[in-house]
């Protein structure tokens, strides 16, 4: 009986003991009784989420601003008839160089001769009257009522004249610039009423290369920038930049840059697509490849780069140019280490385990 009580007792405590431990053994394991605070786990059982990254030093880069526009003359004039009357002659054709002062078209004068030779004589008798007027008031036989009517008289018959001269003046058409004559052109014949056109010319030296610049870029554009312009016919010339508009296109938000083209021979033609390279200050920029760009919750652009405790950064940055090797940005500090794989997995502030590009396998 005494040793069935030892046993008893000896169980009890060793249950006792075993209770107290907080330990509990089942298939040969043990698990704590009493776990660890959340916290603590998580930092026992966290592992930074490993990155790939690249060091990259910024270079001095000079930037070149592209526009796309077309060729236009440097004038485009249509010579409009200033009267109504039949061409009876036109000395140019299309192609012919004309300068400034040369015949277009001749009209048929008509009547205007002789209204001109009646003007001249209207103008001669109203002379006459105003000087005997004058002579016999000088004698004191004309009141200076007479010679007031007289001088008004002449002053109408000058203008007549003047009148006259001008309207058969108007049936020869000059060349208001000197150019090249294109159509449309008055056909010989054919009546030409007030604002019909003769004859077209174009004055392509020099060639304006037009285009639109946006309102982020304008800033950078100044006048007198020496530009190099590839035509779409396959020509390479140069210009500067001769114009910027003060105002933005209320659509586009875009603003008229002009580009002056020496066309000395004429070989440059209006209207031609074109695409002027003007080259910007030098700035320092990093080249990245597209696939290291990400978006900000807030739609930014940007890379993620990591910083001397491993966190991640997100830096935004501008792009000022692309070339065949990716896009050169601005914004970022001189030296930067950014990531190159991974970064879509991993928020602003994470600690990650960085890789070098040079030392991953």
């Amino acid at each position: 009986m005494n040793g069935k009580l030892l046993l008893a007792g000896l169980m009890t405590a060793g249950i006792a003991a075993w209770m107290a431990s907080g330990h509990l053994i089942i298939a040969g394991t043990a698990q704590e009784a009493t776990p660890r605070p959340p916290a603590e786990r998580a930092e026992a059982n966290e592992e930074a989420f490993r990155v790939r990254t690249r060091t990259v030093q910024a270079e001095e880069r000079g930037r070149l601003l592209t526009m796309r526009g077309r060729t236009r003359a440097d004038a485009l004039v249509d010579v409009a008839a200033e009267t109504t009357a039949r061409i009876a002659e036109r000395p140019v054709d299309r192609g012919s160089h004309v300068k400034a002062g040369d015949v277009l078209c001749e009209l048929d004068k008509g009547v205007r001769a002789a209204q001109l030779a009646r003007a001249r004589a209207e103008e001669e008798k109203a002379q006459l009257d105003y000087d005997a007027a004058s002579k016999l008031s000088g004698r004191g036989f004309e009141s200076q009522t007479r010679v007031a009517a007289t001088k008004a008289a002449l002053d109408a018959a000058q203008a007549s004249v003047a009148e006259a001269q001008e309207e058969l003046s108007r049936t020869t058409i000059l060349a208001p610039i000197s150019g090249t004559v294109q159509e449309p052109l008055g056909e010989v014949g054919a009546m030409l009423a007030i604002g019909g056109v003769c004859a077209t010319i174009v004055d392509a030296d020099p060639i304006i290369v037009t285009g639109q610049i946006s309102e982020r870029d304008i800033s950078a554009v100044h006048m007198g920038s020496e530009a190099n312009i590839d035509l779409v016919t396959g020509e390479a010339i140069s210009g500067s930049v001769s114009y910027i508009s003060r105002t933005a296109d209320a659509d586009t938000r875009t603003f008229t840059v002009e580009l002056t083209v020496p066309n000395p021979d004429g070989a440059l033609r209006d209207g031609v697509t074109a695409e002027a390279h003007i080259p910007l200050t030098t700035v320092k920029a990093h080249r990245l490849s597209p696939g290291v760009l990400t978006l900000a919750d807030s739609g930014q652009i940007g890379v993620r780069t990591v910083d001397t405790d491993n966190r991640v950064r997100f830096m935004p940055v501008k792009i000022a140019m692309q070339d065949s090797d990716g896009f050169w940005v601005t914004g970022l500090p001189e030296t930067v280490t950014i990531i190159t794989v991974g970064q879509e997995y991993v928020v602003e502030g994470q600690t990650v385990d960085p890789v070098a590009e040079a030392d991953a396998t």
